[in-house]
């Protein structure tokens, strides 16, 4: 009898072993999202969302319109510079927008008899510029087109020593370019490049004499067409007023 009683007591032991075995199982389940000293681990399941990258800020572009480049000019400057000019009115060349490209351009031959004739010849262009977030700020992109009419300016088929300098007092920017083409007779060139904000003006002005005439005036051909410019900068102001300040503003005659 003894030995029965022993027997049953190692048979109920055993058979205890597998449910302390499975509940032990169970409480390391729940325990995954626990730490070490009981505490409920936090956002284990989710990540950090990343910052966006700052853009930069594109300035607006000053001016959003151009003038009429063959209205640009007062047609007391017209006469001044090209006497005698074939169409006071200009000859626009054509362009796909208007509101970006645009230019005009004037040319008249001036008899005096025995004394010989003067020829000029006036050229006036825009480019405006609008900002742009992947071609950059809109001063910026004038500027650059600004340094490439320089460039082009001097170097120009048939010029002869051009030489550059910085004009004050027109627009943000402005430089002169200045020189000779030896053809039939010697024509002075005269270019003048300006930015104003996010528009950039070139003037071309040449002059020439024929049969016997005196050579132009350099010095006075260059002064014309620096004041072209200073008045060319004032329209683009006008072309970008509201109305009720163009009402009151002086326009060209």
């Amino acid at each position: 009898m003894h030995r029965s009683a022993s027997r049953l007591t190692r048979v109920l032991a055993c058979a205890a072993v597998p449910v302390i075995l499975t509940v032990a199982g169970c409480s390391s389940d729940s325990g995954k999202d626990t730490s070490s000293n009981g505490e409920k681990k936090s956002g284990s399941s989710s990540s950090a969302k990343p910052n966006p990258k700052s853009s930069k800020v594109l300035e607006k572009a000053a001016f959003a319109t151009l003038p009429d480049p063959c209205k640009a000019l007062a047609t007391a400057t017209i006469d001044t510079l090209v006497p005698e000019a074939k169409d006071k009115n200009g000859t626009a060349t054509k362009s796909n927008d208007l509101a970006t490209r645009a230019s005009c351009s004037w040319n008249g031959l001036d008899e005096d008899g025995l004394k010989g004739s003067q020829y000029r010849w006036l050229s006036l262009s825009f480019f405006r510029y609008d900002s742009h977030a992947t071609l950059g700020d809109a001063n910026k992109r004038a500027e650059e087109q600004y340094n490439k009419e320089v460039e082009t300016a001097k170097t120009e088929e048939g010029a002869q020593d051009p030489k550059t300098e910085a004009v004050a007092g027109i627009g943000d920017q402005a430089s002169s370019v200045i020189y000779k083409v030896k053809k039939d007779v010697d024509s002075f060139n005269t270019s003048i490049v300006a930015r104003t904000q996010n528009v950039v003006i070139r003037i071309d002005y040449n002059g020439a004499a024929y049969e016997g005439a005196g050579a132009p005036d350099h010095g006075k051909l260059l002064q014309d067409a620096i004041n072209a410019a200073k008045e060319t900068v004032t329209s683009v102001g006008a072309a970008n007023k509201a109305p009720a300040e163009q009402s009151q503003s002086p326009q060209p005659q």
